[in-house]
């Protein structure tokens, strides 16, 4: 019953946290958007910056915006902060649910020895606040100033992040952290900066008195890097589907080489209105996705071992005694009431079926068993690996 009530728990929040994420980087996409294709060119009315005509779902709108605020204020005024929030407050909620319920087994690397499940929680939420604390303390420095030279700062930190997290949690562990410390940085960026320097716009109108200038530019410099740091962050979110990037051996060097490539994708369409020669910023990402594809393709294994020598019977116990805890129809591990991904190993049929996921993720990512629980060993992992190539050959015969 308790593994029924976590999945469903998972399921619901999870739910939750992509539907209010959605609300809320579709509506900065789509302020970037309009703020990009207004229509500034003179002459325009008095008070206006630009204005900008749109056909939406059977119907035409002509959305303006002006240089420095209406005469007098609206009586309804349309606010965008419960989006951030609620994405933040569901996606902690998830975290929780996901990796603090099961540290040993979702979070900690298998090679951080004598790390227990409340220190590897302990650290991750120390990571997520000092991430904060950092980030802040930068945007308010007088770097601040140097923008470009700030930002390189910023990356590199969330660099350095991702390496030192990789060291002691497990791949998943440690992107989810990652994710987790920049979403932070997001939304806090929203509430303690963003949202005050708007509500000293609308004080100011009220007041009748000019506005100062210091909280535009603040909450201009917090809300672009807000822009840059979203494509991360939607990686990280469906990261964990893919071992092949938490998976590998140099996991957080993939993630740098992800969010890197993401950010120059976003700067593109940030900037493409205003310098059409930026065209190869797209291309020349799409040549790094393959790059980076072919460098963590894994090497093919050459057994020694004759062709049929390792058979599915030599490995049906290892994988009995290391994966079906987890995956049978009957799981015997806490927090699973049914197998993951409805895989089943419980008999030869199954284990062939399924032969190359087996091969995948205990031998090429190493990323199953999950945390190593059962301490499958290496010598077990490359039988699995003689078994996969012997079974590879007689396909082909």
């Amino acid at each position: 019953m308790e593994g029924h009530l976590h999945e469903w728990l998972n399921l619901l929040v999870r739910w939750i946290h992509v539907i209010v994420g959605v609300a809320w980087i579709g509506a900065s996409f789509y302020f970037n958007w309009l703020e990009n294709n207004l229509n500034r060119k003179p002459p325009q009315e008095k008070g206006i910056a630009g204005h900008l005509w749109a056909v939406h779902g059977g119907g035409f709108y002509y959305l303006k915006k002006f240089s420095h605020g209406p005469d007098t204020l609206p009586t309804e005024l349309h606010w965008f902060k419960w989006e951030a929030y609620t994405t933040w407050l569901s996606g902690i909620t998830l975290l929780i649910i996901v990796y603090y319920f099961n540290a040993e087994l979702f979070l900690i690397n298998s090679s951080a020895d004598g790390l227990t499940g409340a220190e590897a929680i302990l650290l991750g939420i120390t990571a997520v606040g000092i991430s904060w604390f950092i980030y802040d303390l930068l945007c308010r420095s007088p770097l601040k100033q140097h923008p470009l030279f700030l930002g390189v700062l910023i990356f590199i930190y969330f660099s350095l992040l991702a390496f030192m997290l990789s060291e002691v949690f497990s791949g998943r562990g440690a992107y989810i952290h990652v994710g987790t410390a920049i979403g932070t940085v997001m939304v806090a960026n929203v509430f303690f900066v963003i949202i005050p320097a708007q509500k000293e716009m609308v004080l100011a109108l009220k007041d009748k008195r000019p506005l100062d200038p210091v909280y535009g530019q603040n909450g201009l410099l917090r809300s672009r890097h807000n822009n840059y740091l979203t494509l991360p962050v939607l990686f990280i979110m469906v990261s964990s589907h893919f071992p092949s990037t938490y998976g590998h051996h140099w996991n957080w060097l993939i993630l740098i080489a992800l969010s890197l490539i993401s950010v120059a994708v976003r700067h593109y369409f940030n900037l493409r209105h205003l310098f059409r020669s930026l065209w190869w910023i797209l291309p020349l990402s799409f040549i790094a996705i393959i790059c980076l594809m072919w460098l963590t393709a894994p090497k093919p294994h050459q057994s020694t071992k004759p062709s049929g020598a390792v058979t599915t019977n030599t490995v049906f116990p290892i994988i009995q005694a290391r994966c079906t805890s987890c995956h049978s129809s009957l799981p015997t591990q806490p927090g699973f009431s049914t197998a993951p991904q409805d895989l089943a190993f419980d008999s030869l049929e199954d284990v062939e079926t399924h032969a190359e996921r087996i091969h995948n993720v205990s031998v090429v990512s190493k990323t199953m068993p999950l945390g190593n629980l059962t301490a499958m060993t290496d010598e077990e992992r490359l039988l699995i690996a003689d078994w996969f190539a012997s079974l590879s050959t007689l396909k082909t015969q």
